[in-house]
C-alpha cells in the first residue's frame, strides 16, 4: 500500500533510499491520484472510525484471536496470513496487559485510480513542516486506506503496532499489520543514534553505520514511512556506509587467508545483547559439521579483519546459506573469539 499527501512537494530522502532499495524508481508514467489527509484534515467521524477499528483489531491480537483477525482482513491478506498469525502468537502474552494509546491516523485516498499503483506516494501535512510524513507503498490497489499506529507500554518495554486498513463497503478491513519494538534493553532510538555518533567520532565507522541502522529500526513504525527526523538520520548514515561490507548486494571479502562471498551483515537484538549477523554463501549448508566449522572460521576471520566490532557487539552470528536457501547458523560470543 502507499501514501501521498496533498499540498506537499517535499521528497524525503529516506523514502528515496527505500525506492532505490525496493526497485521503485520507475520510468515516468501518467500521474496517478493519491492524496493524504492528516487527522486534523479528515472528517471527525472518519478519524473516530479508524481509531476505534485499530483498537478493536489490536484487542483481537492481544487475545491471540488470529481467526477473528483473519476474518476481519481483506481477501489478499486473509489468503496469506502466516506472517500476521506468527506476529500475533509471538506477542499475545506481552500485549495482553499492555497500556495502549493511539497516534493520530492518516487517510490515504487512492480511490480515483482504475488499476493498482506501481508506486503509490503519499505526502502528508504542510510543506516544510517538522510534522510532515510520507509513505511509499508499491503495487497498491485502488481504494481508500487508513494508517494507524498504536503505542504500547508493555512489561518488555515500549512497542509500536501499526495497521493499514482498507475501506470495503462501510467497514475498515485489515490490509497490513506490523509490530516493532521502540526500545531495546532499555535503550531507545536516540541512545543508538548518539552511540553511532560516538563511534563515528572515534573513527569506528562500521560500528557507527550499524548503530544508525538500529536507531532507525527503533524510530520508525514501518519501513515505508518517512519523516524529517528520518531524513536527518539518513544523511548521517550515508556518511559512514562501509565500502568493504555488503550493503547493496553480495560482496567478495578476503579475510583469514581466503575469500568469502558475504551476502548480508546486520545488527539484531538478542535478549539484552546486540549481536551482528553475517550471512555468506556456501555450496551445501545441509552438511552441518562442515558448516559449523566454516562458521567458526568465518567469525574469527571477520573479527580479525574488523576488530572494532568488539566494541559494538556482544556476539557474532555466522549463517551459512546455500543456493537452495538452506541456512545453518553458529554464534560465538565476543569474549570467546580469540
Amino acid at each position: 500500500m502507499a501514501c501521498t499527501g496533498k499540498c506537499s512537494r517535499w521528497s524525503p530522502r529516506w523514502l528515496l533510499l527505500l525506492m532505490v532499495a525496493c526497485g521503485l524508481l520507475l520510468p515516468p508514467r501518467a500521474a496517478a491520484s493519491a492524496v493524504c489527509e492528516t487527522a486534523t484534515e479528515m472528517d471527525s467521524s472518519v478519524r473516530a472510525g479508524l481509531e476505534s477499528t485499530a483498537r478493536r483489531y489490536f484487542d483481537l491480537a492481544a487475545k491471540g484471536d488470529s481467526a477473528g483477525l483473519r476474518q476481519a482482513s481483506i481477501p489478499a491478506v486473509a489468503n496469506d496470513f502466516g506472517g500476521i498469525e506468527a506476529a500475533v502468537s509471538d506477542n499475545k502474552d506481552n500485549f495482553a496487559s499492555a497500556q495502549v494509546s493511539v497516534r493520530p491516523p492518516y487517510l490515504l485516498d487512492a480511490s480515483d485510480n482504475q488499476a493498482p499503483l506501481q508506486r503509490a506516494e503519499f505526502f502528508c501535512g504542510i510543506y516544510n513542516s517538522p510534522d510532515r510524513v510520507g509513505f511509499v507503498i508499491p503495487n497498491l490497489p485502488a481504494g481508500m486506506y487508513g494508517f494507524v499506529t498504536l503505542d504500547l507500554a508493555t512489561a518488555k518495554g515500549p512497542y509500536m503496532v501499526s495497521m493499514v486498513l482498507q475501506q470495503q463497503a462501510n467497514a475498515w478491513k485489515l490490509a497490513g499489520y506490523y509490530v516493532r519494538q521502540a526500545s531495546f534493553a532499555g535503550r531507545d532510538a536516540q541512545w543508538f543514534w548518539d552511540k553511532a555518533r560516538e563511534f563515528k567520532a572515534r573513527n569506528q565507522l562500521r560500528n557507527a553505520y550499524y548503530y544508525y541502522i538500529e536507531a532507525r529500526q527503533l524510530l520508525v513504525p514501518v519501513d515505508f514511512m518517512g519523516t524529517p527526523q528520518l531524513d536527518k538520520l539518513y544523511d548521517e548514515t550515508q556518511q559512514v556506509v562501509p565500502k568493504d561490507l555488503p550493503v547493496d548486494g553480495p560482496l567478495d571479502v578476503a579475510m583469514g587467508g581466503r575469500s568469502y562471498k558475504l551476502t548480508q551483515v546486520f545488527p539484531v537484538p538478542a535478549g539484552q545483547d546486540l549481536d551482528l549477523i553475517v550471512k555468506y554463501q556456501v555450496n551445501d549448508a545441509g552438511n552441518t559439521a562442515q558448516s559449523y566449522q566454516g562458521n567458526i572460521a568465518l567469525i574469527k576471520a571477520f573479527v580479525g579483519k574488523y576488530p572494532e566490532f568488539r566494541d559494538g557487539f556482544n556476539a557474532i552470528v555466522a549463517r551459512a546459506v546455500d543456493a537452495s536457501g538452506r541456512e545453518y547458523g553458529s554464534l560465538l560470543a565476543m569474549k570467546d573469539i580469540k
